[in-house]
């Protein structure tokens, strides 16, 4: 699904989200969903006028599972690297546990509805990573788009937001959602199964200034407000404890 010109978001609908982010004919992938989206690849990127072949990187927000997704596949089957927060490599290797807590206020409808979506797009069969290089706070990354890395802890230790100025646009992985997959509730703030949710919500102040129309969470629609009203709404949002 196009988001913006050069931006899709692969798959249907918004409950996990993969994007695709096109620059000089070239594309790098912004997390990796989970294992099932794979089979939705090709035809975005043919809607994109692109393939496989002009995918470069796989770039992570965070080591999650239901972010990295296909990211293994892709490593292996197509030579796609993969990066990551040098503090979430471990996560996104399997060698650590999950450091996420409770997910605060749940709607069983919700949480069902999320986890049934997760078992149809292969949640079970998610693998970690081989192999994954890392990147610091503050680096541009050499991959289509340029993105610059702001290190955003409170999900994960090594959350990230992935600032792609020439396209005016923050990919932020779980350091904001537009909906709750606990409660179903919609609109910005902090991402349920946060580590340190209070964190979470003190890093959005890092995000603010950025020149970024489109802010584009791991979870939730597209927000085309502006990345300061998002961190405003995220902060009047209760927060997931």
């Amino acid at each position: 699904m196009q988001i913006a010109p050069r931006i899709h978001r692969v798959g249907p609908d918004s409950i996990v989200n993969s994007y695709l982010v096109d620059d000089g004919g070239a594309v790098t992938i912004v997390d990796a969903g989970m294992p099932g989206l794979w089979k939705a690849l090709p035809d975005e990127l043919r809607a994109m006028g692109r393939t496989l072949d002009d995918v470069r990187a796989i770039v992570l927000t965070h080591g999650h599972t239901d972010h990295i997704g296909y990211a293994e596949r892709g490593r292996r089957e197509r030579g796609w690297p993969v990066s990551v927060h040098e503090l979430d490599a471990a996560l996104a290797r399997g060698e650590v546990g999950n450091p996420a807590r409770g997910g605060g206020p749940m709607r069983p409808r919700a949480l069902l509805a999320f986890v049934w979506w997760g078992l149809r797009h292969g949640a079970l069969r998610t693998t970690h990573l081989g192999e994954v290089a890392t990147f610091g706070d503050g680096a541009t990354l050499d991959v289509p788009g340029s993105p610059r890395v702001i290190l955003v802890p409170g999900h994960t230790p090594g959350s990230a937001a992935l600032h792609f100025a020439g396209h005016g646009a923050l990919l932020v992985g779980d350091a904001m959602a537009t909906y709750a997959v606990t409660t179903g509730s919609r609109g910005p703030r902090i991402a349920p199964f946060s580590a340190d949710p209070e964190a979470a919500r003190a890093s959005l102040g890092r995000l603010e200034g950025l020149d970024a129309r489109l802010v584009l969470p791991g979870h939730g629609d597209a927000f085309d407000g502006g990345i300061d009203e998002a961190v405003r709404l995220a902060r009047e949002a209760p927060l997931p404890v």
